[in-house]
């Protein structure tokens, strides 16, 4: 990967000791850009629901994260690119000023593409300046922050990837948003086995510990006593999803948790989101066909089945005869030799309510608004997907969403007590 003058400059002109992390900044400002390489400027500017935000939108606010979190409050004499850039690209950080509205970010034509690009350049040839001059007590106090803005990139390096998958679904010819990374599908024969993994009863600890970057609301590390129980050692497949689906699993009201059933009934919900039916106009063959990141591609019967809302989640485990784990569980078993594919396909909902651990306390300053606000009214996630950054997911990363969200890479791993 060839790194654009700004982010070199940060990785080769600074002391040997920031290198690590000046080398990381450059790559993770650099993927950013990469991925949203193969998009139009007319594909970076849509929106295609209040939830999710344009590609272009992605990549001026990671910057404006660096200007407004370390720039601003800490590089002297830093001048901002542009001062009204504060405004439209604030996300929702009360304490640095009002912002434009979530669901208005697909009207901001301007500024263009090619100016959010000289945005970010104006970003990195900052920041590579403060890596260099910064005295060691300064120092000391950027590194945390500067590790929380490639987190936080790299956070919104998945969105950008959900988020243009959704928009482009919208469009009838179903484009590809990785045409070049398309690779040929073989399609697996058959499916090992469910197997289960046992839980004894007893306290465990979850949570971070460690010098290690966390984000806060995976601290503290605390005890939490589990009931003995039973966890899947793989992910819910395509193929045990479509059985689900003839067996009329979205016309059993029964199976479903009351809003969930609302929500099937409102939005006319029958498979998967990106799933197209056999009789859909769109489908290119007629069988079960699965829209993604590389286009419409036959479904994988093996394949982790993904796109699930927690209702539909739900709502497989009591068809199954299960549940879903809880987060403790979840975390619990990852340390487990047996568990598979923990990580890397689909973000898997678990029966947790994304509340704060006992003794949480946020960061302080602005970035204190980063997650405790957010603990309310959404269901914890745990792994990581397809979409994930490598090497940004870790077993005690607690991931949230709102219970009907179903446009993320999510899936599912089911759950038993023990008795069952």
């Amino acid at each position: 990967m060839s790194l654009n003058p700004s982010t070199a400059a940060a990785a080769a002109a600074c002391d040997p000791a920031r290198r690590p992390l000046a080398d990381r900044y450059a790559a993770v400002r650099e993927r950013s850009m990469a991925l949203a390489a193969p998009l139009s400027p007319e594909d970076q500017c849509i929106q295609s629901m209040p939830d999710a935000s344009p590609t272009k939108w992605h990549l001026a606010h990671t910057s404006w994260f660096f200007e407004a979190v370390v720039l601003q409050p800490h590089a002297a004499g830093y001048r901002p690119f542009d001062e009204r850039f504060f405004f439209l690209f604030n996300s929702y950080y009360e304490s640095l000023g009002p912002r434009h509205p979530r669901p208005q970010r697909g009207l901001l034509t301007r500024p263009g593409l090619d100016e959010v690009h000289r945005y970010r350049a104006h970003v990195d040839a900052a920041i590579a300046q403060l890596i260099e001059r910064a005295g060691a007590e300064l120092w000391a106090t950027l590194q945390p922050l500067m590790e929380l803005g490639l987190q936080h990139e790299q956070q919104h390096q998945e969105l950008i990837l959900t988020d243009i998958l959704h928009a482009l679904s919208c469009n009838p010819l179903l484009p590809a948003a990785q045409p070049q990374a398309a690779a040929p599908l073989h399609l697996a024969e058959s499916v090992p086995a469910l197997g289960w993994l046992e839980l004894a009863e007893g306290a465990v600890e979850i949570g971070h510990a460690g010098a290690d970057f966390a984000f806060d609301n995976e601290t503290p590390r605390h005890r939490v006593w589990l009931q003995p129980c039973r966890i899947a050692d793989r992910l819910v497949t395509c193929g045990e999803y479509a059985e689900f689906i003839a067996d009329g699993g979205y016309r059993q009201p029964g199976l479903w948790l009351s809003d969930g059933w609302a929500q099937v009934q409102a939005q006319g919900w029958q498979h998967p989101v990106y799933w197209l039916a056999p009789d859909d106009p769109r489908a290119p063959a007629p069988h079960w066909q699965v829209y993604g990141l590389h286009g419409v591609r036959p479904l994988d019967p093996a394949a982790p089945v993904a796109q699930l809302s927690f209702y539909e989640a739900a709502a497989y485990a009591q068809w199954a005869g299960a549940r879903l784990p809880t987060e403790a569980e979840w975390e619990a078993a990852s340390a487990l030799p047996g568990m598979r594919q923990a990580t890397g396909h689909v973000w898997q909902w678990t029966r947790s309510s994304y509340d704060p651990y006992p003794g949480f306390q946020p960061w302080s300053g602005a970035v204190a608004e980063y997650n405790g606000k957010f603990m309310v009214g959404q269901l914890v996630l745990r792994g990581g997907s397809v979409a994930t950054p490598p090497g940004h997911a870790r077993a005690t990363y607690r991931n949230f969403f709102p219970p009907a969200a179903r446009w993320q890479f999510t899936g599912l791993r089911l759950a038993r007590d023990a008795a069952c």
